[in-house]
């Protein structure tokens, strides 16, 4: 799965089309159709995904080379479990060997692995290798790189809601006390802002059980392209369209 990286992935004058005052400083993904690009090019979906999981890190150290700081990918959600064993421990076993072969050029790079989710759930050996990961990027400071795993937004407020209901019942916390910004902090999304921006790739248009909370004020767009198909060009179409628009936050 290794690949060769550029060192550029944008002119001078592409990088200058850009306001760097405007960049996002978080980027969240639905890199979505994986499988019917694989379909697509009559091979088994396990290899569409593979091919996802490659073209990942190109667009992380392309949007890291225009200034994005956070990103966070949605690759696993709660309702994945829902399709074929066989599919769910391919993905698994993509996963493990996906950061065991990645660890060394996260450190190089500078990029945190963080991870949002119930990883409880996910398989003995993946959660290790999760773990591993994590411990030794954990002093890298360019920019965090977030894994939704085992991920569902309705599932991440159920459990900051029993998180805060327990902390009432041992008076951590009283109701008087809850706001938007401490359901927040109890949110798995805590560390960081929310999204500015939101690509989905393959021309989908929901969110799919994705970071609801998160993205009430985020700028949305949504690419024809699956996901193996979108290049470091189409996150530059997305950020020049983001920078046209006049984000209001809820405002008139």
């Amino acid at each position: 799965m290794n690949i060769s990286v550029k060192n550029n992935y944008y002119t001078l004058e592409q990088k200058a089309s850009l306001d760097p005052k405007r960049i996002p400083h978080h980027v969240a993904f639905i890199p979505d159709g994986n499988r019917r690009w694989a379909k697509r090019q009559q091979m088994r979906s396990i290899e569409g995904h593979q091919e996802g999981s490659d073209n990942l890190i190109e667009i992380v150290k392309a949007g890291k080379e225009l200034g994005i700081k956070n990103f966070t990918f949605y690759l696993f959600s709660t309702e994945n479990w829902s399709r074929p064993q066989e599919e769910i421990d391919a993905l698994m076993w993509l996963l493990h060997t996906y950061l065991l072969e990645q660890q060394s050029s996260f450190v190089e790079e500078g990029t945190r692995l963080c991870t949002i989710g119930n990883i409880a759930a996910l398989p003995e050996y993946v959660q290790k290798t999760i773990e591993e990961t994590r411990q030794v990027t954990a002093h890298c400071q360019e920019a965090d790189l977030i894994f939704a795993l085992n991920y569902g937004s309705r599932d991440e407020i159920k459990r900051a809601v029993q998180s805060i209901a327990q902390d009432i019942i041992h008076k951590k916390i009283i109701p008087e006390q809850i706001s938007e910004e401490i359901i927040s902090q109890y949110l798995d999304t805590a560390p960081w802002s929310d999204p500015d921006l939101l690509i989905r790739t393959s021309g989908e248009l929901r969110l799919s059980n994705y970071l609801l909370w998160q993205l009430s004020y985020t700028e949305i767009f949504s690419s024809n392209v699956l996901w193996p198909d979108f290049t470091p060009y189409h996150l530059l179409e997305a950020l020049l369209n983001y920078q046209k628009r006049e984000r209001r936050l809820g405002g008139a």
